[in-house]
Order: structure tokens, then C-alpha cells, then sequence
């Protein structure tokens, strides 16, 4: 087991990958994407969409600190779709409907609705094309996106985000810029605790955070599971020894 420590959105995250996923999963995954760039001779954009509490940004990074530890391999650039999250005050002060019902933005922020899509597309244009670019980056402690906190410059770059497949009208378009896409499915109840687990991390009351988690994440999580695009590499999360710190990456389906 390789242990990892990261920040990720403000928050600290401890995970780990065993040595066989690493071997037989990520190290020929990043080999594909350098090659890919070689051939291409250009930028080469991956998505990797998950579900909610799927541990997706986690896995971003250690992409990218893998790529950076091992000879032979492009540097990964990894970023995220948090960053394009409507400003808080904006949330605040609109509403959705669902279920016939007129529902505070706020309320169940981290739905397809609270993101801004056009900004979103047009940026992921821009990294398609070779730009290079400001990125922004979303913060759980301010609640909000901070604008142009990295700069996209790598030849190969993963961009992740729960949505990023979505088989809704205009996020189902996002696919054709990507060069390769990732896909991550996991059991309901495991993600489930892990986003109890998180929220609670972030400063929320244990019976706060399961309300929010019943009311707003899982609704998310759902949505990816079922409205999900095919991904050229599907895998699956594990927790086989029941414990959150340790996360578990297995191969079932390449395209």
C-alpha cells in the first residue's frame, strides 16, 4: 500500500493505492496519455468523472505525482471542474425547481444546475487547444471559486469533475474535447459515508451533515451513476477493509 497526503479544495485528505493498482492500472494508464501526446504532438486532455465522494480530485493528484516520479512518463497537469461552482452569493439569492417544488440554489449546491456551464465549456476549450491559461479553484472553507489560482502550461492534463460525462443537454457535449475519458462507479452507501465524512471534515455538525448528504449529495451521486456517458476506461471504488483513509482503484472495462 502507498499512503498519500494531499490538500485538496482547502481540506487535507489522507488515502492510499495498493502497489498492483498502481502497476497494473495507473503507470499503463499515464503511459497511454504520454504516448498519445507523442503521437498527437499537441496538449492532450483526459476527463476523469465520479460521483460524488468517488475520490476523484484525490486520484488526480497522485496521477500527477506519479507522472512526476517516474522516468519516462509526460508530466500530468491535474484540475478540477469545482473551480466553475456559481459564487456563493449568487446561490443565495436563486432557486431551482425539483420535483414541482421551488428549491434555494444553496440548498443543494454541487448539482449540475449550480454550475456554471458556458464558463465552464469555454475554458475547457481553451485547454483543449494548447492555451495556456488561468484555471480556477474551488476552496470549502471560503465556499467559493478563487479565479486564476493555477496555470494551465503541461502537455498532458486530466481534468476531473462529477459532470464532465453527464448525458444532459450541453454537458453531454464537454466529451468531444477530451482525447481520453475516465469513468469511476462506486456502491451508493460507500460514497455515502465518505461524504458524511467529508462534510463533516469541513466544519458541519454530524446530524447537519447527514441531512445535507440524504437531501443534496446523493441526489448527485445518483445522477452520475445512472446519466453517465461510457468512459474509455471504467473503473470501480472499493473499500474492502472498511476504512476511509484507504481507497481502492480496480480495472473493469477498457474500450
Amino acid at each position: 500500500m502507498r499512503s498519500y497526503s494531499v490538500k485538496i479544495n482547502g481540506l487535507d485528505v489522507d488515502a492510499g493505492y495498493t502497489e498492483q493498482n498502481i502497476e497494473e492500472i495507473f503507470l499503463p494508464l499515464l503511459d497511454q496519455l504520454s504516448k498519445r501526446y507523442r503521437q498527437k504532438g499537441k496538449r492532450v486532455l483526459a476527463f476523469l468523472a465520479a460521483p460524488p465522494g468517488a475520490g476523484k480530485s484525490t486520484l488526480a493528484s497522485f496521477l500527477e505525482a506519479l507522472s512526476k516520479e517516474t522516468p519516462g512518463m509526460e508530466e500530468v497537469q491535474a484540475i478540477g471542474m469545482d473551480g466553475f461552482h456559481r459564487r456563493q452569493e449568487y446561490l443565495l439569492s436563486h432557486t431551482l425547481i425539483r420535483d414541482g417544488k421551488e428549491i434555494r440554489m444553496v440548498d443543494v449546491k454541487g448539482t449540475p444546475e449550480t454550475f456554471d456551464l458556458e464558463k465552464l465549456k469555454k475554458a475547457i476549450g481553451r485547454v483543449a487547444a494548447g492555451d495556456v491559461c488561468g484555471w480556477p479553484v474551488y476552496d470549502r472553507l471560503r465556499h467559493n471559486p478563487v479565479e486564476d489560482a493555477v496555470t494551465v502550461e503541461k502537455n498532458v492534463v486530466i481534468l476531473e469533475g462529477n459532470y464532465l460525462l453527464l448525458d444532459f443537454d450541453g454537458w453531454e457535449k464537454l466529451a468531444a474535447y477530451a482525447d481520453y475519458t475516465i469513468g469511476i462507479v462506486a456502491d451508493e452507501e460507500l460514497l455515502r459515508r465518505r461524504l458524511v465524512a467529508r462534510r463533516i471534515l469541513s466544519g458541519h455538525p454530524a446530524e447537519d451533515a447527514d441531512a445535507f448528504v440524504d437531501f443534496s449529495d446523493m441526489y448527485n451521486v445518483r445522477l452520475c451513476l445512472q446519466h453517465s456517458l461510457e468512459a474509455d476506461l471504467m473503473l470501480t471504488l472499493d473499500e474492502p477493509m472498511g476504512t476511509g483513509s484507504v481507497v481502492h482503484f480496480y480495472k473493469i472495462q477498457t474500450i
